[in-house]
Parts: C-alpha cells; sequence; structure tokens
C-alpha cells in the first residue's frame, strides 16, 4: 500500500511517501511545498494545493494520513492551520482518495513509543525506521512520521 503523509500548513505542507508491504516500510519521496509568505492566504493555499494535486497524480498514493488539527493558544495559528487542512481534504476528495487522520500525539505513540515525544526524538526514529541517510526538512519529517503512524496501524489491524 502506498501511503501519502501530510503535515498541513498555509505557507508550508510536508508530505511523506512511503510503501507497507507486509510488517515493511519502504521509503519513496518526501518533501514540502511551499508558497511566499507575503502572498494572500487565499494565493498560498492555492498554490500549496496546485502542488498537492501534483504529487497526488505523480506518486499515486492509494490512502492518505493526515495530521489532525491539534490546539493552539494563539486562535489565529489554529484558524490558518485549519484552513490549510480544509485546503488539503478537499484536493484529496477531488482525487478521490480515502483519508486517515492522526492527532498528533497518536503519531508520536506510533513512531516513538511516547506521545510527548520531542521532534528530536520523532526525526531520528524516523531516519531510523526508514532508513533514511539525512534528516529532510522538519515539515517532511512530520508528514513521513504521519505516514508511518498509518503504515503501522494498518498493519496492526
Amino acid at each position: 500500500m502506498r501511503i501519502l503523509g501530510l503535515d498541513p500548513g498555509s505557507r508550508v505542507c510536508g508530505y511523506g511517501v512511503i510503501e507497507a508491504h507486509g510488517g515493511e516500510l519502504r521509503y519513496r519521496e518526501c518533501g514540502v511545498l511551499t508558497a511566499p509568505e507575503a502572498w494572500p492566504m487565499e494565493r498560498r493555499l492555492g498554490e500549496i494545493a496546485r502542488g498537492l494535486r501534483e504529487v497526488i497524480t505523480e506518486l499515486a498514493p492509494q490512502v492518505v494520513a493526515v495530521e489532525d488539527v491539534f490546539t493552539h493558544h494563539n486562535p489565529r495559528s489554529a484558524l490558518a492551520l485549519a484552513q490549510a487542512r480544509g485546503m488539503a481534504l478537499a484536493v484529496i476528495g477531488l482525487a478521490g482518495l480515502p483519508v486517515c487522520s492522526y492527532a498528533p500525539a497518536k503519531v508520536k505513540k506510533a513512531v516513538v513509543g511516547s506521545g510527548r515525544a520531542d521532534k528530536g526524538q520523532i526525526a531520528r526514529m524516523v531516519q531510523a525506521l526508514i532508513g533514511l541517510r539525512s534528516l529532510p526538512r522538519a515539515d517532511a519529517t512530520d508528514a513521513l512520521a504521519v505516514a508511518i503512524a498509518h503504515g503501522w496501524s494498518v498493519r496492526a489491524s
């Protein structure tokens, strides 16, 4: 099964693709989709949506795993993240792909074994689990972690 993991954002959207075969997870690709901070929100989201559509077309995932919106202390940040997640879900829906959502603590627990793991611990485990030589950008690493969490959940069921 080819899994696309997403870490949505209104300026940077991380993506990571892995394949799950039996109990093995194999790395395929990861990266970030970006839009200039100076652009208005609708233009940034449109640019990221265009890039996400291209990623889906090129990499042909069978399922998309997306991180849930978590609570922010800043309501404006939470709203921007929710808008970015909604844009991603719309692109995924137009592609006809199923979506599985994961809370950040569940992703951390699946990858590291603790729902309170820090970003450094998550990055090192992602690197070890799928055999990366170097760490990608944090947003891409987070997306790979979401894909790995889904790969483990599928394996467990």
